[in-house]
């Protein structure tokens, strides 16, 4: 494995922690972080003292909160910013990015008001100028553990066998471990819609309910997730791997899970206001609930617990009445 010039555009704790492994594993790692602060912290005390500040960054990293000079000579660029500000950015990279630069979507999210993924906003960005090389990367991930030397596995989807393979040989290391796949859509799907299942899982934790629940939340969950991704074409292995049931099962269990965390406040009886202005992070799973309503509604699958989440973060419903609602719909068999 040769060393690589790797951007990773997004300072936040999943960023951060693959630009430490892409670090450790030999390559030069440039970083953008939005806030100038963040950048000058990390260049001169190698932490990144918001989103992993345990954790010690290695001197290969550099940071800086300037978009050319983050991509300047950028081979391997990967896209960690949350899904929402992901099309204003990919504008702002338009003028700065090599037709020969590969693009790795780290970035879990669906765009909010067009219910698009991450590569269909490439296309439509970047894609005017040339056609982007195009992976993603997902799986059950959570950014202290894999920081940590804890064992991961993710998936790096391609519908180029070339590409994936370069960023499984690039960017394993140690305890990342990589496999790869040709279902970009499967992989995208999974890694967005399991965040709304976690706010979910949550509210089912926070009104007090145990294992059998968050069980049975979790496979009717991927029901729902391999119905939507199955219309849009992806393939079901992919939704029974790592990114779609591993990923899964890692947000609507793990404690470290953002998203499972505002869905057990809700549960608890928070508002969103209360919740989400503690948290210095996105949790995803609130703007994707209001892009999965739209996409799910086009495409006329139906998702109930996805409808449920997205009554009490928009509409003010009580998660005790969704979770009322959800045990009290018609019976019907399993598949």
């Amino acid at each position: 494995m040769g060393s690589s010039h790797i951007s990773i555009i997004g300072g936040g704790s999943w960023g951060s922690a693959l630009g430490i492994m892409a670090a450790r594993a030999g390559h030069a790692v440039k970083l953008w972080a939005r806030s100038r602060e963040v950048a000058e912290t990390i260049n001169r005390e190698h932490v990144n003292p918001v989103y992993l500040p345990e954790v010690r960054i290695p001197e290969s990293l550099v940071a800086t909160n300037e978009l050319d000079e983050a991509l300047r000579g950028a081979e391997l660029v990967i896209l960690a910013v949350p899904s929402h500000a992901i099309r204003n950015v990919l504008e702002d990279m338009t003028p700065l990015v090599q037709a020969n630069t590969t693009f790795i979507s780290a970035t879990k999210g669906i765009e909010t008001h067009t219910g698009k993924r991450v590569s269909q906003v490439l296309d439509e960005t970047i894609g005017r100028e040339f056609t982007p090389q195009f992976v993603c990367l997902s799986g059950p991930s959570f950014a202290k553990e894999v920081v940590a030397g804890h064992p991961t596995a993710v998936v790096a989807a391609s519908k180029s066998s070339e590409l994936s393979r370069m960023v499984q040989s690039d960017l394993s290391f140690e305890n990342l471990r990589i496999y790869t796949n040709d279902d970009v859509v499967g992989t995208e799907l999974g890694g967005s819609v399991k965040n709304v299942m976690a706010i979910a899982a949550g509210m089912v934790a926070g009104l007090g309910f145990g294992s059998n629940s968050v069980a049975a939340l979790i496979t009717r969950g991927l029901a729902e997730l391999s119905r939507l991704a199955l219309r849009e074409g992806a393939k079901l292995e992919t939704l029974m791997g790592l990114a779609g049931l591993g990923d899964l099962v890692l947000t609507c269990t793990g404690n470290l899970s953002r998203n499972r965390f505002v869905g057990q406040e809700l549960g608890k009886g928070r508002s969103l206001q209360q919740i989400t202005s503690g948290m210095n992070e996105v949790a995803e799973g609130i703007k994707t609930a209001a892009a999965l309503k739209k996409l799910s509604s086009r495409l006329e699958v139906e998702m109930p617990i996805a409808n449920e989440v997205y009554a009490v973060l928009y509409e003010g419903r009580p998660a005790k009445d969704a979770a009322t609602n959800l045990m009290t719909r018609p019976l019907r068999v399993e598949f």
